[in-house]
């Protein structure tokens, strides 16, 4: 579709806007002048509480001390667990877990090796796409954005399902299960075809293998030669484990929640959590730390020297370097103060696969980042507790194996998946209320006008 404008409808539009500025504005006062929790964030920026969940808990203040903000080490912890112990377990038995860890989101505790071995299998059965779907819902209308292609791919599935209507538990749970196993080959097929329609490149399509784990069959599926090494499945799988749900409250789970609640279908709710996670503010900030890192590159001669790093970023927070926002990427979170245990995580597991694939000095300016960022913040902002995020590492676990940056936030999506469905599952079953949070009207009462009376 042609979007292009002529200089006529450019006029018109211009016009258009300046009439819409005349009569919306509000102000930043008028905010707290009445009160209003902006974002839903209180006055210390801690989430507004709109409901309540067993699914996944995000820890960065002492919440056993109530009459003061005491920051900690952070902690994620998916239904009682803690992530690390997660982690750490898995690692002594060798295997993969994003499956398991779906389980423990869906049903509430950790499967058994029976009920792990059946799952695996519904699983892979469920990965291919219906008969006639990969043609006439993708090839035949390729998107240059993958995320916008999972999203109305998504929401297409609804006419393939003949109980797409149907919201018993029984068929929630299988049409969130049926999402998991599959989005990720709708990923790779939308992915193919826009190298091919948009980048004038070869596309080719390999069917998943039902032994495979996701991250196993991600990698394979996605490369022309099916190659991957253990390693590199291990650390995706790990960084998908990570990225799995972070509480009701992250933008997009709450997204899933308010469509839920009002009586919507999955694949409508499933759809307006990938078009939530989308945006830069919430699940594409791991492209800009990319985009920042390739700034930092530039200017930096040597990522070991401290003072030149923090020099840089000093200089990036005063607006004259990288994208001239003012922002350093990958740093803060809204909840989390001393650390965030996914980047902490995932920093320990990243180190050896870069220095082996040749990013060990993109490693080093990460981290060098992460240590000297807060310096920059107490300089120049004063003493607020801040941290590196997730987001500081995941654009390179996926540099480092050759993924294009057009899928880093559509694997953020798969990987968040089966904390969306949980939530929707929650919602459905405990939730039992419309949400509906309250606006103050500001408006200016005028009388109407008869269009023939009207003066510009």
């Amino acid at each position: 579709m042609d979007r292009s404008m002529s200089a006529e409808q450019r006029e018109n539009i211009t016009y258009l806007c300046d009439e819409f500025k005349k009569y919306n504005y509000i102000s930043e006062e008028d905010y707290g002048r009445y009160e209003v929790m902006r974002g839903l964030r209180d006055k210390v920026g801690m989430g507004v509480r709109a409901g309540l969940t067993s699914i996944c808990n995000v820890l960065g203040y002492d919440e056993s001390i109530t009459d003061r903000k005491v920051p900690m080490e952070g902690k994620l912890i998916y239904r009682g667990i803690d992530v690390e112990d997660i982690i750490e377990n898995s690692k002594t038995e060798d295997r993969y877990i994003f499956e398991e860890i779906t389980w423990l989101l869906l049903f509430g505790s950790l499967p058994t090796y029976g009920q792990l071995k059946l799952f695996n299998k519904v699983i892979a059965e469920l990965r291919q796409l219906p008969s006639g779907f990969s043609e006439d819902m993708i090839m035949k209308s390729p998107s240059p954005n993958i995320m916008n292609k999972m999203a109305a791919a998504v929401l297409s599935l609804y006419g393939y399902d003949e109980l797409a209507e149907e919201k018993s538990l029984e068929n929630v749970l299988y049409q969130s299960i049926s999402l998991i196993a599959v989005l990720p080959t709708i990923m790779v097929t939308a992915y193919q075809v826009k190298r091919h329609i948009y980048d004038k490149k070869s596309m080719y399509f390999h069917l998943p293998k039902s032994e495979l784990s996701t991250a196993q069959n991600i990698l394979r599926t996605n490369r022309s030669n099916k190659q991957f090494t253990e390693a590199e499945a291990r650390l995706l799988d790990l960084c998908m484990v990570l990225q799995a749900d972070h509480g009701g409250g992250n933008n997009s789970a709450f997204t899933t929640r308010v469509v839920t609640s009002t009586g919507s279908d999955t694949y409508s709710a499933i759809s307006a959590a990938i078009g939530s996670l989308k945006g830069p503010l919430h699940g594409g900030a791991n492209i800009k730390v990319i985009e920042m890192l390739d700034y930092m590159k530039e200017k930096i001669k040597d990522p070991s020297d401290d003072d030149e790093v923090f020099e840089y970023l000093c200089r990036l927070m005063n607006k004259q370097e990288g994208d001239k926002t003012g922002l350093i990427y990958g740093m803060g979170h809204a909840i989390y103060t001393k650390s965030d245990p996914r980047a902490v995580i995932l920093r320990k597991n990243l180190s050896e696969i870069a220095e082996e694939k040749g990013f060990g000095d993109d490693f080093k300016l990460l981290y060098a980042v992460e240590r000297l960022a807060p310096k920059v913040f107490e300089l120049k902002k004063g003493g607020k507790d801040i941290c590196a995020n997730i987001d500081l590492y995941t654009g390179l676990v996926y540099r480092t194996m050759g993924i294009p940056e057009e899928l880093y936030t559509p694997l953020f999506a798969i990987s968040r998946l089966p904390g969306w469905c949980a939530h929707r599952v929650e919602e459905k079953m405990f939730g039992n209320r419309l949400i509906r949070p309250a606006y103050k009207y500001l408006g200016v009462d005028r009388k109407y006008i008869p269009i023939g009376e009207r003066k510009l």
